[in-house]
């Protein structure tokens, strides 16, 4: 069994997390420009067996796509074109940012560490993985 990936893609910067092997944990693994995404994904893919690679797509409240789907979406559509046999899962990622924050917060992270926008992003990924595993468990 490998491992599931999941990227919280921004614009200017793409948050990831991954399981451990026998995909209990979720853990942020790190946040890179969103430029450098198939680089990254190259090169972890040649290290790591990966089966699934999950991705937060965002919704509104009245469950419409959200406005970020415009700069999401085409980087979706290159990590297709260069890994065509990769399973993709998109995933609702409404108030991951919030949860991430208030995980940050409950954890003890420092006000200076919180500010820092690469560990928000990365932790939104694992909370996307995380809840991807928790819909797995339900069905």
């Amino acid at each position: 069994m490998g491992r599931i990936v999941a990227l919280d893609i921004g614009r200017k910067r793409t948050g990831i997390a991954m399981t451990d092997p026998l995909r209990i944990i979720a853990s942020p693994l790190e946040t890179i420009p969103t430029h450098k995404v198939i680089d990254y994904l190259t090169e972890l893919f040649l290290k790591e067996n990966i089966d699934i690679l999950v991705v937060g797509y965002p919704r509104q409240m009245n469950n419409t796509l959200s406005e970020a789907v415009n700069y999401i979406k085409p980087v979706i559509n290159s990590i297709k074109k260069k890994f065509p046999n990769m399973p993709i899962e998109l995933v609702d990622e409404r108030f991951t940012s919030k949860m991430a924050m208030q995980a940050m917060i409950d954890g003890g992270m420092k006000k200076k560490d919180r500010q820092v926008k690469s560990n928000v992003d990365k932790i939104s990924a694992a909370i996307i993985l995380q809840s991807y595993m928790e819909q797995l468990n339900y069905k």
